[in-house]
């Protein structure tokens, strides 16, 4: 089963995430199947790949809650 969900990246206290498309079993830093976007939680910035969200949300992975909410706000 396929999760979205976020991948830790950046300096010590000054975290980035890539959202990505990831095995459930598989660890947080494990290797993605795809990379979607990435959020930077300290300037609200967003990049995402919205089409192919939507796609694997179509083949069935489901996104995290964290991920979800972050998705929502994308129009």
């Amino acid at each position: 089963m396929l999760k979205i969900r976020f991948q830790r990246f950046g300096k010590k206290k000054a975290p980035m995430y890539r959202i990505s498309v990831l095995e459930k079993s598989c660890k947080r830093d494990g290797k993605p199947v795809e990379v979607l976007g990435f959020y930077n939680p300290k300037s609200k910035e967003l990049v995402l790949n919205t089409e192919r969200a939507k796609y694997w949300q179509s083949v069935g992975a489901q996104a995290s809650d964290s991920v979800s909410s972050v998705l929502k706000r994308e129009p």
